[in-house]
């Protein structure tokens, strides 16, 4: 097993330079998992930012061939949760197959004052 830490070039750079925005567990068998850091993003709506976090998600997992179809697990932090359905709309757009194991949570703060939504998520690659 194999574990290596980055913040992918091709994907929006981290707010922060002190975290990895993707751990990466590879198996000997070329088949990996994919821990996702929690991303928020910039909007001035809970719409506009759930579709900004889920495009920042999507080139994430892309930069380490994967796609949102290999997400396992999603947990989602809202400052209002009595906006779940608006999130929810949004992410319906972009989890379209089966959808992944999920948690979510009503956050007093996140790491931004503006943000209203932070979403991490797990991935599990298939070997090549």
């Amino acid at each position: 097993m194999q574990i290596s830490l980055d913040s992918p070039a091709s994907a929006p750079q981290p707010v922060s330079p002190y975290y990895s925005q993707v751990a990466r567990i590879e198996h000997p068998d070329g088949s990996a998992l994919l821990f996702v850091s929690g991303q928020i993003a910039e909007g001035a709506t809970l719409a506009e930012q759930t579709r900004g976090v889920f495009e920042t998600l999507t080139a994430l997992l892309k930069a380490h061939g994967a796609g949102l179809a290999d997400v396992v697990n999603i947990r989602t932090y809202l400052t209002d949760i009595s906006e779940l359905d608006e999130y929810g709309a949004v992410r319906r757009e972009f989890l379209t197959g089966t959808p992944p194991t999920s948690m979510t949570f009503e956050a007093a703060r996140l790491f931004r004052p503006e943000a209203l939504v932070e979403v991490e998520v797990v991935a599990a690659v298939p070997a090549r």
